[in-house]
């Protein structure tokens, strides 16, 4: 009885209110014996702690700050290892970069979709054709196994499906597959032939995290032409490439059809696309 009286040991109150936790909390580490009582009256029922036991309190709670859940840290007390706290720390260390990687992800779709944003306000009509520079960009593709140009825009859903489920299975964030695109081999578009080669992704460097079907578009100058629907695009590519002809610009890529933006707020019947055609074009200097 004389025990709690002395100047080290505090009731659960001021036990709480020293170490910054609740009342509640205490109860709980006592009930998961994580933090027992130093001494309990057996006549009132009250618990008193040892000010002493205030450094467990410490490592609960710092065990806490690294992310542990209180099950974890009741096995790393009750096994008294301390190669099993390291285990534990290094296991929480992968989770934490994973979701350091997936926060980057998430701020990097959202940059994109402000750009987007922006350019869709500053982009011309559609029909307008432009030469721009464009700066390196990479691309994670897959192989187009239907020609979404002669079946529809089905086809190109269910093209689009395959290629997320396949990033999918590779633990890439599906925040990172809606930067889309498609091409059209050189050879062929120059032909007049519209044969789906290539879907992908557009992104950064990070993307060889993904898969090794990772290509960088080069820096260079494009011919483009903007266009707000799905249908249009083979008269307006074909429009397209008659300019570059009348101009003698000199063809020096795949063709790209590139999804700007796709806000479905209006029409939840199909996508509301924003494209960029564009095709990459080198110039015949006069001497």
């Amino acid at each position: 009885m004389e025990s709690y009286k002395k100047e080290n040991y505090l009731p659960i109150g001021k036990m709480a209110k020293a170490n910054r936790v609740t009342i509640a909390a205490l109860r709980l580490y006592d009930q998961m014996d994580l933090l027992k009582p130093a001494y309990i009256d057996e006549e009132s029922g009250y618990r008193y702690y040892d000010i002493r036991q205030s450094s467990r309190l410490d490592f609960i709670r710092y065990m806490r700050d690294l992310g542990l859940g209180l099950s974890d840290i009741s096995d790393l007390l009750q096994k008294e290892e301390v190669t099993l706290i390291e285990e534990k720390l290094i296991e929480k260390r992968r989770q934490v970069d994973l979701q350091l990687h997936e926060l980057k992800a998430t701020r990097d779709a959202i940059e994109r979709t402000i750009h987007s944003i922006d350019r869709f306000r500053k982009s011309p009509d559609s029909g307008t054709i432009s030469l721009e520079f464009i700066d390196r960009r990479y691309i994670l593709h897959a192989p187009c196994r239907i020609n979404f140009y002669e079946t529809g825009i089905v086809a190109y859903e269910q093209t689009i499906q395959e290629l997320r489920n396949s990033l999918l299975e590779r633990d890439m964030p599906q925040i990172l597959s809606y930067s889309l695109g498609t091409s059209v081999r050189k050879e062929d578009f120059e032909q007049g032939k519209f044969v789906a080669d290539k879907v992908f992704i557009f992104g950064d460097a990070d993307l060889k995290n993904y898969g090794d079907n990772v290509r960088v578009l080069e820096s260079g100058m494009y011919a483009c032409i903007y266009l707000d629907n799905f249908d249009g695009e083979i008269a307006y590519a074909e429009k397209l490439l008659d300019y570059c002809r009348a101009h003698g610009y000199l063809i020096s890529g795949d063709y790209i059809c590139e999804e700007l933006t796709e806000f479905n707020i209006f029409d939840n019947s199909q996508r509301s696309m924003f494209l960029r055609l564009q095709i990459p074009v080198k110039f015949q200097k006069k001497t």
